[in-house]
């Protein structure tokens, strides 16, 4: 029995050739491809894949929104993440979105494969140095200081926040400071540079 994959991934170069290594493998199928989180979520509701296989940064839904959403509605498909962030807060929060494997990138061809095995055998698939790293750095953000520092790091004002997000502005200033004080920086700037720079963002 074939184990059914869908693999999203917005590069089209590295979409086909993640899709063309999986298919290498015999008891590997995969029987969907995506070009974005939106996409991805869609394809997984409409074939139930066994695996995931789902980038990080994506258009219109990141691959942990992706992953949090399909371990809710979808409990027996098995999610992992393939991303080139070596960072242990992208790792912890992958974790915490039901992610059962984090693979990088830059990890041999051959792990794709058995990798994929594993989390669908209910195993967990981490680099043991980032599991560690990701326990001893813990993210102090809650997902709202998150959202707002993600935003004022695309430039966004305090009222454009405010607009999109339907809060006041100064609802929004003390979302900032409180990022900036726990990230013991001086500016919403460094504390965006920061919090991304650990894979908080």
């Amino acid at each position: 029995m074939s184990i059914r994959v869908v693999v999203a991934e917005d590069q089209g170069m590295v979409l086909g050739a993640l899709v063309a290594l999986l298919e290498i493998e015999k008891d590997l199928d995969v029987v969907g491809r995506a070009a974005n989180g939106r996409e991805a979520l869609d394809l997984c509701f409409k074939l139930m894949p066994d695996v995931l296989v789902t980038d990080i940064e994506m258009p219109e839904m990141t691959g942990l929104e992706v992953a949090a959403a399909v371990k809710k509605a979808l409990p027996g498909t098995h999610i992992l993440i393939l991303t080139t962030f070596a960072r242990a807060g992208y790792l912890r929060r992958a974790l915490d979105s039901g992610a059962s494997g984090y693979l990088l990138k830059d990890a041999p061809a051959e792990k794709l494969g058995d990798a994929v095995r594993r989390v669908h055998a209910g195993l967990r698939v981490i680099d043991p140095e980032l599991a560690q790293e990701a326990w001893s750095d813990p993210d102090p953000l809650s997902d709202r200081e998150r959202q707002v520092l993600r935003s004022a790091e695309a430039g966004q004002t305090s009222a454009d926040i405010a607009l999109k997000l339907g809060l006041s502005e100064g609802t929004i200033r003390n979302y900032l400071s409180e990022a900036i004080s726990k990230l013991g920086v001086t500016n919403r700037i460094e504390a965006a540079r920061l919090a991304r720079q650990k894979g908080w963002l």
